[in-house]
């Protein structure tokens, strides 16, 4: 087979031509995200009349998600301003064309999260914001129809860190101890005081008990557990006593919980129109999902049969009829059906992509490294179409976090590269999590040391089986994995022969100092927990040695690095003191930053031309020669 032509860049990072489709609680309307002036925006279309199409809003920085509210005339979404991450929630109203779009939480500076709308409470959504005091997040009603906001409770303690709603009475509150456990208590607005419930190890926990979710009626709290074992399972953990009840479980997966880190991701829990939990997904190489409702055990396997990918969004109608479902591919990212379980009727309604050939895109398939050491790495190796796949450039992508993990589906970066003719290796490294929490655990006080040799490993064990070419190999990543490329430079050197740093840390210990005031109370169950505390001499000494700002003299691979101007977690200063540091010293190193970005590259124009930039670069410096079109 010849090598496929060259894809545009602007064909894998430009905004899809629709994406994030879901059916109104009634069935005759679908929602959806589409492009307006290059930003996605919410549209909505008839069920039974394709083609009447109709934009919703006017947003001039692209939406990440929405929702209905069970009146079908109203939809909720949220965004921040320019990448700052305060989101404010905004309502829709479908009976009136011509109105903009309503900011329900008009506060500057305030954020909200944990949205939900209860089934028990129609006409209203419950979230947790810090309107009253930007330190402290109390849980907040609002009539969706007036915009009227009404106090359910208020947190005058130190350590609550939010609230869950419960339409059985009080709310619970969560709360992050100083040792950096979580604790499930019940709260008593009237008289201010906690009941505490139950308290979850922080150490088994990097980012929280995840998901943690008051059931329909009040009764129980879902919750995804790992006390007692390896693997994250779904339990119901009484309100009373804080006893766990399994609710289901898989014999070697986690749960998936990647939604936790990345709320655009489905969630674990697949819930129907009216709250109930309906089934469950885990992941492994890839999804599987249990079916723990009849009926939708019923509809699930003829949801599965429309595409050989696996389903992402799943919504119905209040009746469980009709559904509409997009799926997970490594090559054809999106594709969303619809299917009506009374008549049997299927449909594909779009393909987010629809002028990029699945043929001509590569697959990513899911392999096992073993570690130095003798730990095993889950990892993906995606390898060019139509190239004799020997001795290639390639391209180490590292995932962030560290606290989440590479997983099988359409990645443009890896696609664009593919398509380059270089290989493209992922590697679950210790420290990732999905993969149980000894896994995750075998990374504390590893960063620059084992959890890079993993990474290093991955690329010798690419070399070994004749892959790659070890002149030419690259690492790229963002956010922790912009740090793993730092390290890659500075550690490793010898290694790599371009980098590519997107919103990385260069100095752990500024990094942990100027964290903002949202995440803090979360430090202490990992980054404390894994790296130190800035704040004691012996530790922030020994965060220093692992950090790519203290070893600047040891650089001489050609670095590019990107970032945000808005970034509130990285901020702008790791990438300035770490260029201005290379330069000095007279390294190669380019500067590409973003002042309308924040700690994640968003707005398209600003992907179209870090794609570009980074194209250009691994071209320059691995030397590729022989494809058209770089």
């Amino acid at each position: 087979m010849a090598p496929p032509e060259s894809i545009p860049v602007e064909a894998l990072f430009a905004p899809p031509a629709r994406s994030r489709a879901s059916l109104s609680p009634d069935g005759t309307k679908i929602a959806y995200l589409a492009p307006w002036r290059n930003r996605l925006n919410l549209w909505i279309e008839n069920v039974d009349s394709p083609g009447s199409c109709r934009r919703v809003t006017a947003e001039d920085r692209g939406l990440l998600s929405y929702h209905w509210t069970d009146d079908p005339r109203w939809l909720l979404y949220t965004r921040d301003q320019g990448g700052d991450e305060n989101r404010h929630l905004y309502r829709v109203d479908l009976k009136d064309p011509g109105a903009a779009a309503i900011d329900l939480t008009p506060f500057p500076g305030a954020r909200i999260t944990d949205l939900t709308l209860p089934a028990a409470r129609p006409g209203k959504a419950v979230f947790c914001a810090n309107i009253r005091d930007f330190a402290r997040f109390d849980l907040i009603e609002a009539d969706i129809a007036s915009g009227e906001l009404r106090t359910l409770a208020t947190n005058t303690g130190d350590t609550a860190t939010g609230f869950l709603y419960s339409s059985d009475g009080d709310p619970f509150a969560t709360e992050m101890t100083a040792e950096g456990d979580v604790r499930l208590s019940r709260w008593n607005e009237a008289t201010k005081q906690l009941s505490h419930i139950a308290l979850f190890d922080g150490a088994d926990y990097p980012v929280g008990v995840y998901p943690m979710e008051v059931t329909a009626d009040g009764a129980g709290v879902l919750v995804g557990s790992s006390r007692g074992t390896d693997r994250v399972r779904l339990v119901l953990l009484d309100p009373v006593t804080g006893e766990e009840t399994e609710v289901d479980s898989h014999a070697v997966h986690d749960l998936d919980t990647r939604a936790n880190a990345f709320p655009q991701l489905p969630s674990p829990l697949i819930l129907s129109r009216t709250g109930e939990l309906i089934g469950v997904r885990y992941l492994g190489e890839r999804q599987v999902i249990h079916a723990l409702d009849p009926h939708f055990a019923e509809v699930l396997p003829h949801l599965e049969k429309l595409s050989d990918g696996d389903p992402a969004d799943i919504s119905c109608d209040v009746s469980g009829k009709r559904w509409v479902v997009s799926f997970v591919h490594d090559r054809d990212p999106g594709a969303t059906c619809f299917y009506d379980h009374s008549t049997g009727e299927a449909r594909l309604l779009f393909r987010p992509r629809p002028d990029l050939d699945p043929s001509r895109l590569a697959s990513m398939t899911p392999v096992s490294i073993t570690a130095r050491d003798g730990l095993r790495l889950p990892s993906y190796l995606t390898l060019p179409v139509g190239i004799e796949p020997r001795g290639l450039p390639l391209v180490l992508l590292v995932h962030g976090g560290p606290w989440t993990r590479d997983s099988w589906g359409f990645n443009p970066a890896v696609q664009l590269f593919a398509n380059r003719g270089y290989a493209v290796l992922q590697v679950n490294f210790r420290g990732s999590t999905g993969y149980g929490k000894a896994f995750t655990q075998a990374g504390i006080g590893q960063l620059a040391a084992k959890m890079h040799d993993d990474l290093i490993d991955g690329v010798n064990w690419a070399v070994g089986r004749g892959y790659a070419d070890p002149a030419r190999v690259a690492i790229m990543g963002a956010s922790y994995g912009g740090y793993a490329a730092l390290v890659g430079v500075t550690f490793t050197p010898d290694v790599f022969a371009a980098a590519v740093d997107i919103v990385g840390i260069s100095d752990l210990a500024g990094f942990m100092r100027s964290q903002p005031a949202f995440v803090r109370p979360a430090l202490a169950s990992n980054w404390y927990r894994y790296v130190g505390d800035p704040a004691i001499p012996e530790q922030e000494a020994d965060m220093l040695a692992r950090s790519p700002i203290s070893r600047v003299d040891d650089v001489r691979t050609p670095l590019l690095i990107a970032q945000g101007a808005n970034d509130a977690r990285v901020t702008q200063g790791e990438s300035d003191t770490m260029v201005d540091a290379l330069r000095q010293r007279g390294a190669l190193v380019e500067y590409l930053l973003m002042a309308d970005e924040g700690h994640a590259i968003e707005n398209a124009e600003n992907l179209i031309a870090l794609a570009e930039a980074v194209e250009r670069f691994f071209h320059q410096h691995l030397r590729q020669d022989g494809r058209t079109g770089i």
